[in-house]
């Protein structure tokens, strides 16, 4: 979580360097523009929005590490895998509804792009295949 945490900053701090890079560059490569034009506005505000974002997941996950109260078998060089928690839910590697899922997503935000009439399909097929993934146990050969 430590290194995490570290992480999340040096992020931040590379979208600060970038965000003030971007606008020196801009400013420099557009002499002629004067006042408020010389900043271009929008990718400067994107990147220190990502800085801020970066920031705010930092100081989330160091908030969550000094509230465990110690450290994480993934932070301990000495640890073996199996000290960390292996319960990690259930999953069916074989299951194939996570790829409709994803055919769903993509006709519908195809719709958004080419044709509306896509909308209905693919919000059909992801009602499908929501239905299809969270009742894949309760029939055929994985029923329980």
């Amino acid at each position: 979580m430590r290194s995490n945490v570290v992480l999340w900053w040096v992020l931040t701090v590379f979208f600060l360097i970038v965000a003030a890079a971007y606008t020196v560059w801009h400013i420099a490569e557009y002499p002629e523009l004067v006042g408020a034009a010389k900043v271009e506005w929008v990718g400067t505000i994107a990147l220190l929005f990502a800085a801020c974002m970066s920031a705010m997941i930092a100081v989330y996950l160091a908030r969550v590490h000094k509230s465990q109260g110690g450290e994480l078998p993934e932070d301990i060089l000495t640890s073996d895998i199996d000290d960390g928690d292996p319960e990690l839910g259930e999953f069916s590697p074989w299951s194939w509804w996570p790829i409709v899922l994803a055919g769903a997503a993509a006709v519908f935000l195809l719709g958004l792009a080419v044709g509306h009439f896509l909308l209905p399909i693919g919000l059909a097929i992801f009602v499908v295949a929501i239905v299809g993934w969270v009742y894949e146990y309760y029939r055929g050969y994985f029923a329980r």
